[in-house]
């Protein structure tokens, strides 16, 4: 029997014992608690799944204790006899080099939700590792940021066989307000390219208001006197408040860090790319937070891109 069929024996099995109510509560094993992944793992446990956990720092899984996750050392141990494994983690090849760290600890039939922004390259080859481990790929990167991370209020776009969806209901109603469903083939990377179209918007407001509070500092413009001009229009939105008092304040604490918008916008253009799409603005944009990131602003939020304007050491 190829890993394929197997997987999808397994997950068909266990779609029945779930609905006939013969099976135990739904077990996750949740790798990589960053700043998402850990919220994700405390909704998942306050929603009394049964969730392990692992982190490559273990210091930043261990208060997930406290919210009744168990912490492993390995992620081996943490995904031993689990139903579901999320992985969110930086990109894409820390995803694959920590599933193949779990090893023969992977069951057959074990459905893999790929949280991570990894980019339609990079997911060509986790989906190949599912396969070749018979595990149900589930292509499920989310909208959101650290607030809505923390109050269960991702969106979580997703693709993968209709036999997932009953097994990962429960988790995904753990972690967000809604899940839409883009597709039934989870290698196609459906649910990732809409996200990279998603976050490419994302990342040219955050640099349109970035560029325009740095004008504004340069021409003798108050913030204030920006917003009150664009207020109750069309150009006014929540976002660009939000990026904005946290720049006059100088609260950078990252909902979503520098280094990481980086990353993604370099995913995205590398997508565009292969599409035969030149993305000028947002080629732009991952220079501005390299340059951001080199000022040691790496770690704050990516409204911290606002730096890149100036030359500063």
């Amino acid at each position: 029997m190829t890993p394929g069929r197997a997987a999808r024996r397994f997950l068909r099995a266990r779609s029945s014992a779930y609905r006939a109510g013969m099976a135990d509560n739904t077990s996750v094993a949740v790798l990589g608690t960053g700043i998402m992944g850990a919220a994700m793992a405390r909704n998942l446990a306050r929603a009394g799944l049964e969730v392990r956990v692992w982190n490559r720092t273990r210091a930043k899984a261990e208060p997930l204790a406290e919210d009744g996750a168990r912490v492993t050392d390995t992620p081996a141990e943490a995904v031993a006899g689990a139903d579901v494994v999320l992985t969110m983690l930086h990109d894409g090849p820390a995803a694959l080099e920590t599933l193949r760290a779990a090893g023969s600890a992977l069951g057959p039939g074990t459905v893999w939700a790929q949280c991570t922004t990894a980019g339609i390259e990079a997911l060509g080859e986790l989906a190949g590792f599912a396969r070749d481990h018979g595990l149900v790929f589930v292509d499920a990167p989310v909208l959101g940021t650290k607030q809505p991370a923390e109050a269960g209020q991702l969106v979580v776009l997703a693709a993968g066989p209709g036999a997932a969806r009953e097994l990962l209901a429960p988790v995904f109603e753990a972690v967000g307000s809604r899940t839409v469903w883009v597709g039934e083939n989870g290698d196609e990377g459906a649910a990732t390219r809409l996200k990279l179209v998603i976050n490419s918007w994302v990342l040219t407001v955050t640099h349109g208001t970035a560029e325009a509070l740095a004008l504004a500092k340069g021409l003798g413009v108050a913030p204030q006197e920006f917003l009150d001009a664009v207020a109750g229009g069309p150009l006014d939105m929540g976002y660009l408040r939000a990026k904005t008092q946290a720049l006059v304040d100088g609260d950078l604490a990252p909902s979503f860090q520098t280094r990481t918008a980086e990353k993604d916008a370099r995913l995205i253009v590398e997508a565009g790319k292969a599409a035969g799409v030149r993305l000028d603005v947002v080629a732009a944009g991952a220079e501005r937070f390299r340059r951001a990131t080199e000022q040691g602003h790496g770690d704050e939020d990516m409204a911290a891109s606002y730096f890149a304007s100036f030359d500063e050491k």
